[in-house]
């Protein structure tokens, strides 16, 4: 597919209707056409990897196309520079989310970025680098503990931020890091007991909402397994 024919694509998908129940759930409705994820997937298959186009797609601004592109984008070709300009653009929590779960994720840079981002003070930035330390948490397979117990200090030092979207890529990098092993699972169930010390509402409910996944049965039983 080209360019323009994508994009066309797109326009003849849009549904004004989806853009208000989006709204609801916190999406930004701005240059937001509407397309669900599933449609947009299906169409990222018909495409295949094309980095030129995902380059394309992404500098249009069109939540949908930047979704498309975070897809379709080739991991291999992308660089720390073009990853540092799209954390950037970020403006939607949906959009930040998907571009965790491809493109930052499969890029060489995930680990250095979940760190980096994680000191930056932009609402979206900061929440890119923990729902990219949860999804490194559940993807990478073969990846060392050390590297999820240095996740958790960090976890720890930024469980005081009050931003919504920010307290919830907290609470979801704990809770997927403390499923991972029995051993993250007792480093993680520390470090909530820790949090939950701090005098934070934010901290506080971080800690109590994953202290509660992470000590229940069904997850016990699971690690155990």
């Amino acid at each position: 597919m080209e360019y323009e024919e994508v994009i066309d694509k797109l326009k003849s998908l849009s549904n004004p209707e989806a853009v208000e129940g989006m709204a609801r759930y916190g999406i930004n409705p701005e240059n937001n056409l509407g397309v669900n994820v599933t449609t947009l997937r299906k169409l990222a298959k018909e495409i295949g990897s094309n980095h030129e186009l995902a380059l394309r797609l992404w500098a249009t601004g069109i939540r949908d196309a930047r979704i498309l592109a975070a897809t379709i984008d080739d991991p291999k070709e992308v660089s720390e520079d073009q990853l540092e300009r799209m954390v950037l653009d970020l403006n939607s929590w949906d959009i930040c989310d998907h571009c965790c779960s491809d493109i930052f994720l499969n890029s060489r840079y995930a680990y250095k970025k979940a760190f980096e981002w994680s000191y930056r003070e932009e609402e979206f930035v900061k929440r890119a680098s923990f729902s990219l330390m949860a999804r490194l948490a559940v993807r990478d397979k073969k990846a060392d503990d050390e590297k999820f117990e240095r996740f958790l200090s960090i976890i720890k030092r930024e469980a005081e931020d009050e931003r919504n979207y920010v307290k919830k890529a907290v609470n979801w990098a704990l809770r997927q890091i403390g499923k991972r092993n029995l051993y993250l699972n007792k480093k993680a169930i520390n470090t909530a007991k820790d949090i939950q010390k701090i005098n934070s509402r934010s901290a506080k409910w971080i800690a109590s909402d994953a202290l509660r996944e992470l000590t229940s049965d069904k997850i016990q039983k699971r690690l155990r397994r």
